[in-house]
């Protein structure tokens, strides 16, 4: 007689409830089930190759259990198996850490086959079995989890370094594609400390992804992390995609820092043409491209406040083009505070008060003295550093 469906909370939001974090979404796994069991309960199928069910009414997604067998190269080549036969254990095996690997039945009661539970208490990121290494996106993913959990004290497990450090050698992470690398990349950026990822990748040699940032994690770097935590709590109110573009430009930020105190000086050119490469090789959104290329050009000029003019000052921001987009200089002054000790809250008020007295200028005024076409740009230019001046 076949046995009845079962149904399973599974993954990450087993593994937050029981670290104390807030549950987003539900990933329901359905065992001893055929994709015709669930159609007739009203299911909505979604995905061809991979029968994923949205529930009738929640819309949440319910997988058929499966088993994975490895057929060719990178995280795709994958043929999988979906049998009302796979028992819990053998699609639970098939993940990539323990600790996202504890499922919970329908009556509340958990199920541990791999010791997920006693990882999360341990805060280990391990791997569950040999099958890790079949897919190379675990290793940003780990990488990720390690950034991500990194404030609650988690790192990632000796024996899991060091399979990681076998993938990466055997060529395998080739296989990823530009948006996957970036996807990953991308969920990094969006947690406190994603400092951690680039330090874990750089651990088990797969820093070449990001070959532009390498010589920020050659060696342990706390001030990375301790100038993190200052940003972090600058930039707490401002959207998600700002707080991650401005993670993003904090590390060309402290690059070009980095490479001013040694001997080879690296020129604005160069690293700006090393931010395009970067953006341009993971497609990444011009967020990212524009706030880091401004970030650079405009550190020297910030970092010596006190000595620009009134025409320096006026044209940083025609440069910076902040009459149109004034979040521009905010999101440059909070990254220069994190940065720089002697850039305080006075010194942005300043600029700000700056921007405003500038601003306020009246082109309509420019115009009813009878100045025209191009004259009345520089005599805009020039009411503005008197503006400011006085």
């Amino acid at each position: 007689m076949a046995q009845q469906p079962e149904i399973y909370l599974v993954g990450g939001a087993v593994r937050d409830r029981l670290l104390g974090l807030p549950v987003t979404d539900k990933d329901w796994l359905v065992v001893h089930a055929t994709p015709n069991d669930l159609l007739k309960q009203g299911y909505l199928q979604v995905g061809k190759d991979f029968p994923v069910f949205l529930h009738p009414q929640t819309k949440q997604e319910y997988a058929l259990a499966r088993t994975e067998r490895k057929t060719g190269k990178g995280y795709t080549g994958f043929c999988c198996d979906f049998s009302p036969e796979i028992t819990l254990e053998q699609d639970l095996i098939r993940r990539d850490l323990t600790i996202n690997a504890i499922a919970e039945d329908l009556q509340g009661n958990l199920h541990d086959p791999y010791n997920g539970i006693a990882d999360l208490k341990q805060k280990k990121l391990r791997h569950i079995s040999a099958a890790f290494s079949e897919d190379p996106l675990r290793v940003l993913r780990v990488a990720r989890f390690a950034a991500r959990f990194y404030p609650l004290g988690f790192t990632v497990a000796d024996e899991t370094l060091a399979l990681m450090k076998k993938m990466v050698a055997s060529g395998e992470l080739q296989a990823l594609t530009a948006e996957r690398v970036w996807l990953e990349t991308e969920k990094a950026l969006s947690y406190a400390h994603p400092e951690i990822y680039f330090q874990v990748l750089a651990e088990v040699g797969a820093i070449t992804l990001f070959n532009e940032l390498a010589p920020l994690f050659d060696q342990a770097n706390p001030h990375l992390s301790e100038t993190l935590v200052r940003l972090n709590l600058l930039i707490a109110e401002m959207s998600e995609l700002e707080q991650k573009t401005l993670r993003f430009a904090f590390f060309f930020v402290s690059l070009y820092l980095q490479n001013q105190q040694i001997a080879e000086q690296q020129t604005l050119q160069q690293i700006q043409l090393q931010i395009q490469q970067l953006c341009q090789r993971y497609k990444a959104p011009s967020a990212y491209l524009d706030n880091a290329l401004l970030a650079v050009q405009f550190v020297n000029n910030f970092s010596q406040t006190a000595s620009l003019t009134s025409e320096e000052i006026i044209t940083l921001f025609d440069q910076l083009d902040c009459w149109r987009k004034p979040q521009r200089l905010t999101n440059l002054c909070l990254l220069y505070r994190a940065i720089f000790n002697h850039f305080t809250l006075a010194q942005q008020q300043q600029w700000l008060q700056w921007y405003q007295q500038a601003k306020a200028v009246d082109v309509q005024q420019i115009i009813a003295a009878g100045f025209r076409q191009q004259h009345i740009k520089l005599e805009l230019y020039h009411r503005r550093i008197l503006a400011i001046s006085q």
